[in-house]
């Protein structure tokens, strides 16, 4: 069995499963949930968001950046299907 590459990696699938909970959340959130740096998230992150599992807002509040993540229709297919195939794999061994 073939599990998803993307989301067969710890903090990826716990940073998908976060967003599917919440629909969206921001990197700071993320970030100290996660108990990551800064670059490691963002290098998560954009792995994610080349593959379209997610999707990245930047804004502003008042002078302050603020990046908002949000889990996309084709992540979420994928989670479920990774969960899936979780399941199967345990349940023959």
């Amino acid at each position: 069995m073939l599990f998803d590459p993307i989301l067969h990696q710890s903090i990826r699938s716990k940073l998908v499963s976060m967003l599917i909970s919440n629909k969206e959340l921001p990197f700071k959130a993320l970030k100290e949930a996660l108990d990551v740096t800064d670059g490691n998230l963002s290098s998560h992150l954009s792995k994610l968001e080349k593959e379209e599992y997610i999707s990245i807002e930047k804004t502003f509040e008042g002078k302050r950046p603020k990046t908002i993540v949000k889990i996309a229709s084709k992540g979420r297919e994928a989670f479920e299907s990774y969960i899936e195939d979780l399941k199967q794999f345990i349940e023959e061994n």
